[in-house]
């Protein structure tokens, strides 16, 4: 599956969950996961703009190291969002993502890891925006 159509899949994924109205621990717990990625999957724009900005500074500026510093972040946490769909998409069918289908004790494991990974993901993003946006603003 191309990094495209990953997307393109997880995109309508999320879309249906959200009409979703099954309501059960597991399924709420999926919510969560997928609310999460919902709040920070529109970064990745954010994130391309940031490193375009970044290029084009870096270009102009030979001594700006913390701006190529800011500029691998920003692209460490964009491949890690692309990494953690892929692998989320893997891991779980989409029933269990969209109909709250029963999860197995291993699949219940696999969510609770799931959700912390896409916790910190969620920092890692946020923070690298944080600090490429600062550094842009203070340039």
């Amino acid at each position: 599956m191309t990094k495209k159509h990953l997307i393109l899949f997880l995109a309508t994924l999320i879309t249906i969950t959200h009409s979703c109205k099954e309501e059960n621990k597991e399924n709420s717990q999926m919510k969560q996961v997928m609310a999460i990625h919902d709040e920070v999957m529109p970064k990745m724009g954010t994130i391309g703009k940031l490193v375009s900005q970044l290029d084009e500074k870096i270009t102009n500026d030979t001594t700006s190291d913390s701006m190529a510093a800011a500029r691998e972040d920003l692209k460490a946490a964009h491949k890690a969002m692309m990494d953690w769909m892929k692998g989320f998409g893997e891991r779980f069918d989409g029933d269990e993502i969209l109909k709250g289908k029963a999860l197995t004790p291993e699949k219940q494991k696999w969510l609770d890891e799931e959700e912390s990974k896409v916790k910190a993901l969620r920092d890692q993003i946020n923070t690298s925006i944080s600090r490429a946006q600062e550094l842009l603003k203070n340039h």
